[in-house]
C-alpha cells in the first residue's frame, strides 16, 4: 500500500535524490524523455534538506521506498537554484498574492509507479499539508515535457503564463 506524507528523515531526502537521478533529462534518452517525461533540475542535499525544514516535501511510500516525491519551496528560495530564479522573476509578475503561494519545485513518480494515482495524491497531499495562510500551488513545466504538462492539466492545474527562458519555453502553472 502507497502512503503519503512529508519526508521527515535524511534516508527519505536520499531516497528522492536517487529517485530524482534515475529521471534527470541528462541521465535518460531522448524517447524516453518523450513518453515519459523528465527531470530538469538537480538538487543536492544541502538545498534539499533547506527546502523540507521550511516545509516538508511530500513523499510517496510504498514498503519503507520512496516511489514518488513533490518538492515544496517556500518562495524564500527564490534566489537559491538558477535555472528557477525565471520562474520566480515571472511569478512576481503575475501572482497578485506573493504570500499565499508554495512552488512546487519539482515532482517525479517512479516508473513502477506510473498510472496508478500517484501524482494525483501527491499533489492532493501537498495541497493539504500547505503552511497556513499558502491556498495555491505554482510550478512551471518544460514545453517539450508533452507528458508533465497533460498531467498537471488533468488535475485542474492552469497555465499563468507562457515564457522564454534560456532555450526553453516554460509553462508557468496554477493550482488553487
Amino acid at each position: 500500500m502507497i502512503t503519503y506524507k512529508q519526508a521527515s528523515t535524511l534516508e527519505e531526502l536520499e531516497q528522492i535524490l536517487a529517485l530524482q537521478q534515475l529521471n534527470l533529462i541528462k541521465n535518460i534518452s531522448a524517447e524516453e524523455r518523450k513518453n515519459e517525461g523528465f527531470l530538469t533540475v538537480e538538487h543536492d542535499m544541502d538545498i534539499l534538506k533547506a527546502m523540507n525544514d521550511v516545509c516538508g516535501h511530500i513523499i510517496a511510500v510504498e514498503d519503507d521506498k520512496v516511489v514518488g516525491f513533490a518538492l515544496c519551496m517556500h518562495p524564500k528560495f527564490a534566489d537559491e537554484i538558477e535555472v528557477l530564479r525565471p520562474m520566480f522573476e515571472e511569478i512576481n509578475k503575475v501572482v497578485e498574492n506573493q504570500n499565499g503561494y508554495m512552488a512546487m519545485g519539482q515532482i517525479c513518480v517512479a516508473k513502477s509507479h506510473r498510472g496508478r494515482g500517484v501524482f494525483r495524491n501527491l499533489y492532493l497531499t501537498m495541497k493539504e499539508k500547505l503552511p497556513a495562510g499558502f491556498d495555491t500551488i505554482i510550478t512551471e513545466v518544460d514545453g517539450k515535457n508533452t507528458r508533465s504538462l497533460a498531467a498537471h492539466a488533468a488535475i485542474g492545474f492552469k497555465t499563468i503564463k507562457i515564457y522564454p527562458s534560456g532555450e526553453k519555453e516554460w509553462h508557468l502553472i496554477v493550482l488553487q
